[in-house]
């Protein structure tokens, strides 16, 4: 049987050369402006390119990122603070963000902990820190009562999804047991408020707040929408080859197959959909 013929825009792509140079540039570009120093020196090493900033000035970001990633949001705000004094009191929506998240860690050790006194510490937390910030913004005092109400979550529904966290299953109990608190205690909210402090510092620092890649990924997005409303001569799928194969089926369910670059530098598939939509997704 004769092989498909491919598509004129196929074809327009696979006769389109890309610079090399430009490729590496991107890369550089994403790996400094997302705060990966290691694999930046590793990846300007063997592509034998001059990275545009100094990577030791990416570890500031490197230590808040890791911080928040593993729970310890204490210290984050610390370092924010010895970064850049005035960026949380700027920033208020930020500032709340890392506070409740800090309230969630609280109350998820004082159900996977002996001691007695971690939930009254919570409360207390909450009252000094974010109960200020409820008259502020309606928006501020009903995520507060979302996270309070994760103390009346029973401890063994805490102890199960502490259990699986590290082995990365299925979701599905937690949001069994959680309901509609399940995104408060899900790592991906660690993962998005981390990305929403390193855009702030960059911004602060008067840096772009994304990579290039992601508003290009954007434009491309916008681009095909367009040309399908105008009725353009397109292909069924048009793939952005993230994800090889099975980028084309997931697309059509609404995911589309980003990664993470994990803090050693490999990458970690989960929460990769959802992240890439939120560069991804047009207003209508």
């Amino acid at each position: 049987m004769a092989a498909a013929t491919a598509h004129p825009f196929e074809r327009r792509v696979a006769e389109t050369h890309i610079s090399k140079s430009d490729v590496n540039n991107l890369i550089m570009d994403y790996l400094i402006t997302e705060g990966y120093p290691s694999a930046a020196e590793k990846f300007a090493a063997e592509a034998n390119i001059q990275p545009k900033a100094d990577l030791s000035c990416i570890q500031e970001r490197v230590q808040i990122r890791d911080s928040i990633h593993r729970g310890d949001l204490q210290a984050a705000i610390e370092l924010i603070n010895e970064l850049n004094p005035e960026l949380l009191d700027a920033d208020k929506k930020l500032h709340f963000s890392l506070l409740r998240l800090q309230l969630v860690e609280l109350i998820r050790q004082s159900f996977t902990s002996s001691d007695a006194t971690l939930v009254g510490r919570a409360i207390e937390f909450a009252q000094n820190n974010l109960a200020p910030y409820a008259p502020l913004e309606p928006q501020f005092k009903n995520d507060l009562e979302r996270a309070m109400a994760l103390l009346i979550v029973p401890k063994e529904s805490w102890t199960k999804a502490t259990s699986s966290a590290p082995s990365g299953s299925s979701t599905s109990q937690v949001q069994t047991d959680f309901g509609a608190l399940a995104e408060l205690v899900d790592p991906s909210l660690r993962r998005k408020v981390a990305k929403d402090v390193n855009e702030a510092i960059l911004n602060s620092q008067d840096q772009r707040r994304e990579a290039n890649i992601r508003y290009l990924v954007r434009a491309r997005a916008w681009a095909e929408q367009l040309a399908r409303e105008k009725k353009m001569d397109l292909p069924q799928h048009i793939s952005l080859g993230l994800d090889g194969d099975k980028h084309s089926k997931d697309s059509q369910n609404g995911h589309n197959g980003d990664t993470e670059m994990t803090e050693n530098g490999g990458e970690d598939a989960s929460g990769g959909d959802a992240e890439l939509a939120r560069y991804t997704n047009i207003p209508t």
